[in-house]
């Protein structure tokens, strides 16, 4: 089994934010019986040592020319800019088997996306296996094709697992399903028409009472002018 190679340091003397400052990572080395180590490694190979093997592949950490094969089992970030700033590095035993977060790539092609218009939720994009080092696998693929209306859905019981590696997770525990497409409400013509008309009928209210107010104040003045007249 082929692992990725990382190169580091026993840590020397200095504060994790100084180390920080001249490009590298504090690292703590632990696990398989081997004794609690401090180091230190290089963030950019660091980085991209992270990216290739994420928590299911196994790293080759070289301390002074001694071999040692890990697993990245904790990292720490900073929050603003999203940089590592410290690594927890688990020894494993190569005889031995070894518990590890697998991650799940989905592949194929949902009826139910492509033909329905639903939107594919997944519920899970990891799983727990166990296995020895030399069987875990970077990833396991988890197909979709099943997903043929909103009603269906990928259980973990549905995820095949190569020879040697055991799934711990509960079989029944949702992967993955399809949502119905979300509809926009129709406006509510009805209520804006209510609306209208009610304000239609205050000024026709209005239009009519100022009509009478005038129509009265018209008959009182007319009958002032005919009593002048005949006076």
């Amino acid at each position: 089994m082929k692992m990725i190679p990382l190169q580091t340091e026993a840590r020397k003397e200095g504060t994790a934010k100084s180390i920080r400052t001249e490009g590298r990572v504090p690292c703590v080395l632990y696990g398989n019986d081997v004794d609690h180590t401090q180091l230190t490694c290089d963030y950019s190979e660091l980085y991209r040592t992270y990216a290739k093997a994420g928590e299911s592949v196994l790293v080759e950490l070289d301390i002074g020319g001694k071999k040692v094969p890990v697993l990245f089992h904790e990292l720490q970030f900073e929050p603003v800019r999203d940089e590592i700033t410290h690594v927890d590095f688990f020894a494993v035993d190569m005889k031995k088997e070894i518990e590890a977060r697998v991650p799940l790539h989905f592949t194929g092609e949902s009826l139910a996306v492509k033909e329905l218009g639903g939107v594919l939720v997944t519920v899970m994009d990891h799983v727990s296996v166990k296995c020895l080092p030399t069987d875990l696998p970077s990833h396991l693929e988890v197909s979709i094709e099943s997903l043929e209306t909103f009603a269906d859905s990928v259980s973990v019981s549905d995820v095949a697992a190569p020879s040697g590696v055991t799934i711990n997770d509960d079989p029944e525990s949702m992967v993955a399903t399809v949502q119905e497409p979300r509809r926009e409400a129709e406006p509510e013509v009805v209520a804006a028409t209510e609306e209208e008309e009610g304000e239609e009928g205050a000024e026709g209210e209005k239009t009519e009472g100022a009509e009478g107010e005038k129509a009265e104040g018209g008959g009182e003045g007319g009958d002032s002018v005919a009593e002048e007249k005949k006076e």
